[in-house]
């Protein structure tokens, strides 16, 4: 025998017998003291006692091979019985790493004498879910010469005690996080965070209820596919909207465990199926009085109910997330306060030197133009004394809103004071075009009569005009000249508007475009061009989608990210679109009577024509024009056009039903897509977003997105359009999704009438 593998044999059998003499001396200890134990424990021998130890004992040789385990010891290591684990190392039941460093650790010791204790270590047990985390001590063996012949090691698991620790320690983290007022998004997500720590295989969402109580937004959700959230972000709130939204709704907790079977997650089955998720709990987050401020959900893939254990975390993340959550709004008020006039609710003067220094700054980088109107309310002091404050206050309230929605999103209304308000008009590009009317319907809404209890009252503005950087480059500048000008429009008799140039001679801005557009639209130098439609598994044109173009006499080709959103601006929408509308079907019609097969034309209705009360009169006179049966005609629509006014949107679309018109909605999945839109409104046909489409098929999330898509409008009975189609893989993808029809430059890019019709009478061939 090799002499070191001889050495290593004695030591092994010097350790067994050193065992052999630890038990024996044990047993004859507990029987020399039988007579102070029960007639139970007097039966009981040490190796039993050993066995049944929640701990972990083991004993190693020199070469950290198991010389003997306790049951508990073997069991956890995946072994049948104690016997199996002898001469096993911990390179044959850990990876590398682990075994080299237990390994290491029990040499010195054996080396040095000196005992490990209480030692923190984390472990990876076999069949074991989640890392171990054991309080292990290591003491040197020696033999009846002193001679150290192995080791014994003691484990506790402690993975349950750190789990609270490390609960404990971040909870106070949160608090802190909170009391420092950090951003609520962070503190959310933290909070998720902590939670899915303590659990397995749980993915944790909080959802914020919107300030009307009906919709509910993304609060944080750092472990859900981004794709899952982004559809249910802005879901609305009811009886029968998965479980959040049904939690939302009831004030309850819901349980659902098994979504695929529940009836509360019917009309969102397609949309959770292909991120695998099987049950869902959610618990209402809400402030003292009960009211709701959002949920707090737990998603798994199994289908299974909480344990008691869960649900005591739910009760905790929802607590903090309620503070959270409060003390945001608490703060928002005191801020909104601090900032915003209490009659009117408008910006106040601190406001405005906060955010009008900003403006500035980008208008400056951007090369664009700031005009702002300082505006005085003429003799509003005879409202006062004629007809008291409150009438007064009344009059103050309804200007702000007026101003307010005369203006856009990006521009701004201030009350300074009294009967004074400053607007700021934000211009889109560096030119001057359409300000002047702007400033006019401001002044006009501002002029309207107002019904007071005591008769009509008339109310008049003086209005004074700076534009940045001509009139002033700093705020302060344009404030004072604004004024200045102000004050001359007082001076010219008032209910006048007057720009600061130096002499105090009535505004003049150009609205060269706005006339440019009128006459386009009068002056036939529109016309439009078509893109097929396609049907994904024949290739066959079923469709065609009407574009409008506008052919400049100076400019030449006019793009129409370009005049379309003048056109809405100026209201010229209204008479473009009608000039869309029936030019598409005249030439819907004129295909037809060459012999091609009737194909479904699409044509796009803005906001602004959909509001009109006499849209669906319009349809109905142009397809009586043309000569065209109303079911070859496609409205598309927006989810933003018909959202605006639920109720009157849906009247709308009877009316054009009822004509037999097919609705569809256009560009689905650009930003917020609400599911509600689909089940509420009528539509025939859904048009997924480019954007959606063009990160396919390499992009697992959009391919998610996609195919819950596909399969949430098959469930709503909808046909499904992608549009935005340019390549080989993106119509194989969709092919495969069962996705119906298709448009894109991969089949053509928008063509003249004359290419349709070819392309018609080739199909034919």
């Amino acid at each position: 025998m090799h002499e070191t593998s001889a050495r290593r044999w004695e030591s092994a059998e010097a350790l067994t017998a050193e065992t052999r003499r630890f038990v024996a001396a044990t047993e004859a200890m507990m029987a020399s003291t039988a007579y102070h134990l029960s007639e139970d424990v007097e039966n009981l021998r040490l190796k039993a006692i050993i066995h049944e130890l929640p701990d972990f004992l083991y004993v190693k040789d020199r070469d950290s091979r198991f010389v003997f385990a306790n049951a508990v010891t073997a069991s956890n290591l995946g072994f049948r019985s104690a016997e199996e684990i002898t001469g096993k190392r911990d390179f044959d039941l850990f990876d590398f790493e682990v075994a080299r460093r237990h390994f290491d650790i029990e040499q010195q010791i054996m080396a040095s004498g000196e005992a490990r204790i209480d030692m923190e270590e984390t472990v990876v047990l076999p069949g074991s879910p989640r890392p171990v985390c054991r309080l292990t001590s290591k003491i040197p063996l020696r033999n009846g010469s002193g001679e150290i012949v192995g080791l014994i090691g003691v484990s506790r698991d402690i993975t349950e005690r750190k789990l609270q620790e490390d609960l404990h320690r971040e909870q106070a983290k949160l608090l802190e996080m909170i009391a420092r007022n950090e951003p609520l998004p962070m503190i959310l997500e933290a909070l998720v965070l902590m939670i899915e720590a303590q659990l397995i295989g749980i993915d944790g969402s909080v959802l914020l209820l919107d300030s009307e109580g009906t919709r509910l937004y993304h609060g944080a959700a750092p472990n859900l596919p981004g794709g899952y959230s982004r559809l249910i972000d802005g879901v609305t709130i009811g009886p029968k909207v998965g479980s959040c939204g049904t939690a939302a709704w009831r004030g309850q907790t819901v349980i659902v465990e098994d979504v695929m079977s529940d009836p509360l997650w019917e009309d969102f089955r397609a949309l959770v199926a292909p991120f695998g998720f099987r049950s869902c709990w959610s618990t209402p987050i809400a402030t003292s009085e009960n009211n709701v401020l959002g949920t707090f959900a737990l998603y798994s893939r199994e289908v299974r109910r909480p344990t008691e254990h869960e649900m005591k975390l739910v009760a905790l993340a929802t607590h903090i997330a309620g503070i959270a959550i409060e003390r945001k709004r608490v703060d928002d008020r005191i801020h909104f306060m601090a900032h915003h006039d209490d009659l009117t609710g408008l910006p106040n003067r601190a406001f405005l030197k906060e955010r009008l220094a900003n403006i500035l700054n980008q208008a400056r980088r951007n090369n664009r133009k700031v005009t702002v109107a300082y505006i005085d309310l003429d003799n509003f002091k005879d409202v006062n004394d004629g007809r008291g404050h409150a009438a007064g206050d009344e009059v103050l309230k309804e200007i702000a809103t007026r101003m307010a929605n005369s203006v856009r999103a990006s521009d701004m209304v201030v009350r300074l004071g009294g009967d004074e308000f400053l607007v700021v008009l934000v211009h889109q590009s560096s030119h001057d075009a359409g300000i002047s009317r702007r400033l006019r319907e401001l002044q006009k809404a501002i002029n309207r009569p107002m019904r007071g209890k005591s008769g009509d009252i008339a109310i008049t503005a003086s209005i004074g005009v700076a534009a940045f950087p001509v009139d002033g480059a700093t705020a302060e500048e344009l404030l004072a000249n604004a004024d200045s000008a102000m004050y001359r429009a007082k001076q010219l008799g008032r209910n006048t508007l007057q720009h600061h140039d130096g002499a105090g001679t009535s505004v003049g801005m150009p609205l060269g475009e706005h006339e440019e557009l009128h006459l386009a639209i009068t002056g036939d130098q529109l016309f439009l061009e078509y893109q097929p439609q396609v049907d994904v598994a024949t290739g066959r044109i079923t469709g065609i989608e009407a574009l409008v173009r506008w052919n400049h006499p100076a400019k030449g080709r006019v793009p129409p990210i370009n005049f379309i959103p003048l056109a809405e601006e100026t209201g010229l929408i209204v008479p473009l679109g009608l000039w869309v509308l029936n030019e598409a079907c005249r030439r819907a019609r004129a295909w037809q009577d060459t012999g091609v097969a009737p194909l479904t034309i699409a044509v796009n209705v803005s906001a602004k024509q959909f509001a009109d009360p006499d849209f669906a009169s319009h349809v109905a006179e142009a397809l009586e024009r043309h000569g065209l049966q109303s079911h070859w005609l496609e409205l598309e629509v927006t989810e933003s056009v018909v959202m605006q006014d639920a109720e009157r949107a849906l009247a709308m679309m009877a009316s054009l039903r009822a004509l037999g018109v097919r609705l569809s909605i256009d560009d689905f999945g650009s930003g917020y897509s609400s599911l509600a839109a689909l089940k509420t409104f009528p539509f025939d046909r859904l048009k997924m977003d480019r954007s959606l489409v063009e990160a396919l098929p390499g992009d697992k999330t959009a391919v998610a997105i996609v195919s819950a898509v596909i399969s949430l409008a098959q469930t709503l009975k909808l046909s499904v359009l992608a549009e935005g189609v340019e390549t080989d893989a993106q119509m194989d993808f969709l092919r495969h999704a069962r996705c119906e029809e298709a448009q894109g430059y991969r089949f053509s890019r928008p063509v003249s009438p004359e290419e349709i019709l070819r392309l018609l009478q080739t199909q034919l061939r």
